[in-house]
């Protein structure tokens, strides 16, 4: 172990998990400048000197017909990173996320010896609870984002430490929607309505075409609505194809990235289930959450649900706090309803659920940095 220059193999999933990967590498340099590391990543690891021998994007697949579609690459990954780091052992590796690809590979990693972290716990408290079992055969120890994760953990013998949430010392804790609305060129007047379909490929297949045909219609009914579309990294080309599509080119704003300036910008967000809507309940914006998925992928997933919400504001309230529109509920004529109340919604709603987001803000605040370098050390050292 080599504590004072350790090296360090990371994979992170898709954009989430490169923000939080991002984070992550930022805290640890500020306690081992030299710090070493490599594996999978993307633009936030790499502003961080991250060694990408495979970028992000290749990990990316939501779905099961999607990640089936694509099984081969995607072990074949596996099996060269496995490799590679059997070869030349790092000090300890960090699986960000994407439980999927990384609790598998952790597991062979730390049969063989090599010390494992697992960075945001799985949801064991809302799908497949059964795997449980593979995290305690595969971590060291977890990082957990939510408060009440270490104690579940614990119940199974797994070593985990609430870190807090990065992005809750990330987004401000009243963000100044004056200025990101000049910054993306938006009328201070206007009603903006922030289009956030996810950042993976087979989202904007089967989300987007619903959240543009929706903002159609909500355009049609009100036509001084402005909306703004951040594109995620990598999918510029096919969100602008789908925003052609949709004959709404000259009604949305795509920008390249610039989530969080959208979500400061806007009155309502339509969002994609998944981290997005965490970041838009810490920006304390009214949301309409929607998820749709190829057929199989739900006829799978479904039964594995064990709470009524999957939107992430929703379980962390443990109540409806804002609408969820599912598979075949997220019609667009839905969906724009339910844009339409939050923007026609008394004053005292949204104090009242922005009241609810900072108390979430204020409980997911921790020195994120610290403390998860805090755990890493301790790993290293045992």
């Amino acid at each position: 172990m080599k504590a004072a220059d350790p090296q360090l193999a990371l994979v992170a999933g898709e954009a989430s998990g490169d923000l939080l990967a991002g984070l992550l590498l930022q805290g640890l340099r500020s306690r081992w400048p030299t710090l070493r590391a490599a594996g999978i990543g993307g633009d936030q690891m790499l502003a961080q000197g991250f060694d990408a021998w495979w970028p992000n994007s290749k990990l990316a697949i939501s779905g099961y017909a999607q990640v089936l579609r694509h099984y081969r690459e995607i072990s074949g990954i596996r099996k060269q990173l496995k490799a590679r780091l059997l070869a030349s052992p790092p000090d300890l590796f960090v699986g960000v996320d994407a439980p999927d690809f990384n609790l598998d590979l952790e597991a062979d990693l730390k049969v063989r010896g090599i010390k494992t972290v697992h960075f945001v716990c799985p949801s064991i408290w809302a799908w497949r609870p059964q795997r449980v079992e593979k995290i305690r055969r595969s971590a060291d120890h977890v990082l957990c984002l939510f408060p009440f994760e270490p104690a579940l953990l614990a119940q199974h013998g797994i070593d985990a430490t609430y870190v807090g949430h990065p992005l809750a010392n990330v987004i401000p804790m009243a963000a100044d929607r004056a200025a990101a609305r000049a910054a993306l060129g938006l009328a201070q007047t206007a009603q903006v309505v922030a289009i956030l379909p996810g950042s993976r490929r087979a989202e904007l297949k089967y989300i987007a075409p619903r959240f543009l045909a929706a903002a159609a219609q909500l355009h049609k009914a009100r036509p001084g609505l402005r909306f703004v579309l951040p594109a995620a990294p990598g999918l510029m080309d096919e969100v602008l194809a789908r925003v052609r599509a949709s004959g709404m080119q000259d009604h949305v704003l795509v920008t390249a990235g610039q989530s969080h300036m959208a979500l400061a910008a806007c009155d309502v967000t339509l969002i994609a289930s998944g981290t997005a809507t965490l970041e838009a309940a810490l920006f304390k914006r009214p949301m309409v959450i929607a998820y749709n998925l190829h057929w199989l992928s739900w006829h799978i997933m479904a039964p594995k649900q064990i709470q009524p919400w999957i939107g992430l504001p929703n379980i962390l309230c443990q109540e409806f706090v804002v609408p969820e529109l599912i598979q075949d509920a997220a019609t667009p004529q839905a969906l724009s309803h339910a844009v339409l109340q939050w923007l026609d919604a008394e004053p005292g709603k949204i104090e009242a659920l922005q009241q609810k987001f900072t108390a979430l803000h204020v409980a997911l605040q921790r020195d994120t940095c610290r403390l998860a370098a805090d755990a890493i050390e301790k790993v290293l050292q045992s």
